[in-house]
């Protein structure tokens, strides 16, 4: 299995633009984020503890291989690993509204266990990795912009 966590500021590998490209919709753009009621968040802005961080994503990997080795829908036993391939890909840095933060790759020779996979990974990563958001708001100075919790949904 590929274990591939990453941490990406300003430069970002090709195959993640074309990636980032591919699931970006203009009409996604138009929806304004709103962190609380009378707050219109602008930008976003990510910071880790890279060291950590990257252990932490290796480590969620490794159990999401783990925890989705066996499936019950697969039928008798099976040389073929539910989960073929891996990559987590976290910004950090400024990011604009409507741009993803992070991005999950899972390759498996079976949908639900990719997608299992993909769920397990993104609520691990937000509860365990040390990476920390901040919010900035329309109308606002950047002083008061908020560092939010990154915890599971």
């Amino acid at each position: 299995m590929q274990l591939a966590p990453s941490l990406s500021s300003l430069v970002q590998p090709a195959i993640l633009s074309e990636v980032l490209q591919a699931v970006m919709s203009p009409a996604q753009l138009l929806i304004p984020l709103r962190s609380a009621p009378d707050k219109v968040v602008t930008r976003l802005e990510y910071e880790a503890y890279s060291k950590i961080a990257l252990k932490a994503m290796s480590d969620i990997i490794r159990e999401a291989r783990d925890n989705h080795a066996q499936f019950s829908h697969r039928s008798g036993p099976s040389n073929t690993p539910s989960l073929l391939h891996c990559v987590v890909y976290h910004r950090l840095g400024t990011v604009p509204v409507g741009q993803p933060s992070i991005v999950i790759a899972v390759s498996s020779p079976h949908r639900k266990e990719a997608f299992s996979a993909c769920e397990f990974i993104l609520e691990e990563v937000k509860a365990r990795a040390q990476i920390w958001k901040r919010e900035y708001y329309e109308g606002e100075r950047d002083e008061d912009a908020e560092w939010k919790s990154n915890t599971a949904s």
